[in-house]
């Protein structure tokens, strides 16, 4: 009755933990990575404004020219990266969806670093891809002789995340320079899932692309201003790649919802650095809980995530004890080909962290 390629995806395990956090009476929700306040005001008024004037018709597939020169502008300025073409998608997991069907071949793999963002393993077996997966434990870090040793004839891509989901790592120059030298001048296509730059504690920020210039970059709004179901993003790379991206588009998704393309150019002028030191601050209240409770555990210097060691058993068996103490996390072999973490997003407010570090206190030393 159904297709081979839907037996070959599961069902998202943080969308079960989602649908879980429904049904309890006030869960600690440690679980769901969306930022814990909402769309800034000057963004909805221009949202508004836009289906006011009947801005509500199809744009043209590669989404509207003024957008498309703002963040050309921005991907200037930020991460010194000038490429060729740009096309305005519906999010960035429509983006990567799109890269991987223009691209990917069966039996094509692609690399990418685990722990990993959740659709990068699902949507390379969708597309008839073969996962590779880069072991980073237990540091996360990214590793020449490791790297090297996942490449073979049938590599047609490597995925890098920084910030990373889910663990909050940011990659250094030397890891991406790296990065760099190991592809030369092989046919090797780097995607760089921007999607946290924001969101990073860093004085600077190192973009995959300004040490790549053929690196094929995604990036969006639903982390940075919280624009999570407004569906706005953009891919940027080669002529060649987002041509055929754009092409897919047209029969996909046609066009990313037009109000949010209109607010997405108030969005660029939006000041973010605010929430972002908000973000710090709760990584360090949440890391030094977890490491005063024993916990081993990596400090993210990025995004809103950290991604504990489980200090007994594995990921599900603590999972479920946390879920029977009110606490909802998610575990780590969603994002992962092991069992022996766990995530928490910090999206939440001061109170909710404390409760649930007290709960991870508590449940640890069982």
């Amino acid at each position: 009755m159904f297709a081979d390629r839907v037996k070959r995806i599961d069902a998202s395990g943080i969308r079960k933990v989602f649908d879980l956090a429904a049904t309890m009476e006030d869960p600690i929700n440690l679980s769901i990575g969306q930022p814990d306040y909402d769309v800034p005001g000057a963004i909805k008024e221009a949202g508004i404004q836009a289906i006011r004037a009947g801005f509500n018709r199809y744009t043209v597939t590669q989404g509207i020219p003024e957008l498309h020169e703002r963040i050309r502008q921005m991907l200037s300025k930020t991460r010194g990266f000038e490429p060729e073409a740009l096309l305005i998608t519906s999010g960035t997991s429509g983006g990567l969806l799109l890269a991987l069907l223009a691209t990917v071949n069966p039996g094509d793999e692609v690399i990418f670093p685990d722990p990993y963002f959740v659709m990068y393993k699902h949507l390379v077996n969708l597309c008839d891809g073969t996962p590779v997966f880069l072991d980073t434990y237990p540091d996360f870090r990214l590793h020449r002789e490791a790297l090297e040793a996942t490449i073979t004839p049938r590599t047609k891509m490597i995925i890098v995340n920084s910030p990373c989901n889910p663990n909050g790592v940011v990659y250094t120059p030397d890891e991406l320079r790296m990065v760099h030298e190991v592809v030369g001048d092989r046919d090797i296509i780097v995607l760089s899932d921007e999607i946290y730059e924001s969101l990073c504690y860093a004085d600077t920020f190192t973009s995959m692309a300004s040490v790549h210039p053929s690196t094929l970059l995604l990036g969006g709004f639903s982390k940075a201003y919280a624009m999570t179901g407004w569906r706005l993003g953009y891919a940027a790379g080669s002529q060649a790649i987002i041509s055929q991206m754009t092409k897919l588009q047209q029969y996909t998704f046609v066009c990313a919802p037009a109000f949010a393309q209109k607010a997405g150019l108030v969005a660029l002028d939006h000041d973010v650095s605010g929430h972002t030191a908000d973000y710090r601050r709760k990584r360090d209240l949440i890391y030094r809980g977890l490491v005063d409770a024993g916990y081993d555990v990596v400090k993210p210097a990025g995004a809103f995530y950290i991604f504990p060691r489980v200090p007994w058993g594995n990921d599900m068996e603590f999972v479920e004890e946390a879920i029977r103490n009110n606490l909802l996390i998610i575990p780590g072999s969603v994002f992962s080909e092991a069992n022996t973490h766990f995530r928490i997003a910090y999206t939440a407010p001061d109170a909710t962290i404390e409760r649930g570090l007290d709960v991870l206190s508590r449940i640890a030393r069982k």
